[in-house]
């Protein structure tokens, strides 16, 4: 599922409205860097969707910018100032905290980051939302998050065990 056609989904549509997919139908959700393309009044009806599509025992695995490093590089003064290399090119805290510059300036307005996160708030967020457990990380090397919510009260063992599966070291 994507917005975006051009990246030829099985299903066009948003995480605001996943009416396509069944109610209880999905194991899990990665949703890979785009909760920060959401204004923050959308967050938490996207993780209602989420939640609604995910059969009892499905989990979500999500991936996005950690603010608060990227806000120490901020801090430091390193607004414009490359913070690593990617495919699509330098990276700086700018790209990070608003959206990636050249793909916005070309046109994909899809690119605009409307929120943010830091390990915290997200558990915080996904706990509010109807997720009953949290695991997550926060690698500031690499200025992601990673977080990963169950629909079922899991164990403290059973949690661990999906952490160390799911969530990078």
């Amino acid at each position: 599922m994507d917005i975006d056609s051009a990246v030829r989904p099985d299903v066009v549509g948003t995480m605001t409205d996943m009416s396509a997919v069944a109610t209880g139908t999905i194991d899990a959700i990665v949703s890979s860097h785009n909760i920060e393309h959401l204004f923050p009044h959308e967050v938490p009806v996207a993780l209602a969707e989420f939640v609604r599509v995910l059969k009892d025992d499905g989990m979500v695995l999500i991936t996005c910018p950690d603010l608060q490093s990227v806000c120490a590089r901020v801090a430091l003064g390193e607004l414009a100032s490359p913070l690593y290399e990617s495919p699509a090119g330098p990276i700086a805290a700018l790209d990070i905290l608003y959206g990636l510059r050249p793909s916005m300036a070309a046109g994909n307005l899809y690119m605009a980051h409307r929120c943010g996160f830091t390990r915290q708030l997200l558990a915080d967020t996904l706990q509010a939302c109807g997720f009953r457990r949290t695991a997550g990380v926060a690698r500031p090397a690499a200025f992601d998050l990673w977080m990963l919510g169950t629909r079922q009260n899991l164990s403290d063992e059973a949690v661990r065990l999906l952490a160390r599966k799911h969530l990078p070291v």
